[in-house]
């Protein structure tokens, strides 16, 4: 990883925050986006290495945060090796986004897809390079609705977040399949339970459960494993379009295999986020 550029969001916490340690202690530069300046700026202070790192703030769950962070990047960095799309949450209440949609839709798939269309020439101009995203095996279980992907009927947060997750697998598959012959690779990953920041704030019983789960759950040091192991490993180098769990490729559901949804999901995405669907 020595001089390759790591974009990742979600990394001032959590397994995010271990994953961009491990990475700037194998050489790279990291380039965090984050929400929270005194997290960022803690973080920037606690990452190793020689690289110049530098962090962007931006708010995931607007669209304008979302496509200002990619241009910002974009603009900043003449090559990026690594996105990690790593940044989600889990709210008890249905809540809209400032765009109208909901929270857990946009901060947890719509904020991937946005970026990573967002530096896609500058992954393609770097290739090889990798994509990696966060997804979980609360996905299973999961059905997308396309008539109704913003979740306003029959709300349940935990359900919710399943949905994004399955989003994320089959965003991928179709991420993959656009990126064909680019040598651009992109898999995403089960992190495994995780005692992290996350579910803090989701509200009410939600949070408590989380806490009491949290109990039993591994370690970000764990959890980080399989994010790294994507990013930098040279056995996954020609791997794309797969969904891993402790660093070996698993199989999704079927309705994460469902390549039809895939192509529906990549369309209707983009026209939430105001762009022209041309691949």
């Amino acid at each position: 990883m020595h001089g390759k550029v790591v974009v990742i969001t979600g990394g001032t916490s959590g397994i995010g925050q271990v994953a961009a340690e491990k990475l700037a202690a194998m050489g790279a530069r990291i380039v965090l986006v984050a929400r929270d300046k005194q997290r960022g700026e803690t973080t920037l202070k606690r990452l190793p290495g020689p690289g110049s790192h530098s962090v962007h703030y931006a708010d995931l769950s607007v669209l304008s945060g979302m496509k200002s962070a990619a241009a910002e990047i974009a603009a900043a960095e003449p090559r990026i090796d690594v996105l990690i799309n790593n940044a989600g949450a889990m709210f008890t209440n249905r809540q809209l986004t400032p765009d109208g949609l909901e929270k857990t839709f946009a901060v947890n798939h719509l904020a991937y897809y946005v970026l990573t269309e967002g530096l896609r020439e500058r992954l393609i101009a770097s290739a090889p390079a990798r994509i990696v995203s966060t997804s979980s095996d609360a996905h299973k279980g999961a059905r997308l609705d396309f008539n109704d992907l913003q979740s306003a009927n029959g709300y349940s947060g935990f359900k919710v977040y399943g949905r994004s997750k399955l989003c994320n697998i089959l965003f991928t598959r179709e991420l993959a399949r656009q990126l064909n012959g680019t040598k651009v690779t992109a898999n995403c990953l089960h992190p495994g339970f995780v005692a992290t920041r996350f579910g803090d704030q989701s509200g009410g019983l939600l949070s408590s459960a989380i806490g009491f789960a949290k109990l039993f759950a591994i370690s970000p040091e764990k959890g980080a494993e399989t994010i790294v192991y994507l990013a930098s490993s040279e056995a996954v180098d020609n791997v794309t379009g797969q969904y891993f769990y402790q660093c070996r490729p698993l199989a999704p559901t079927r309705e994460a295999q469902d390549d039809a949804a895939a192509r529906r999901l990549w369309e209707e995405t983009a026209k939430l986020a105001g762009d022209h669907v041309s691949w």
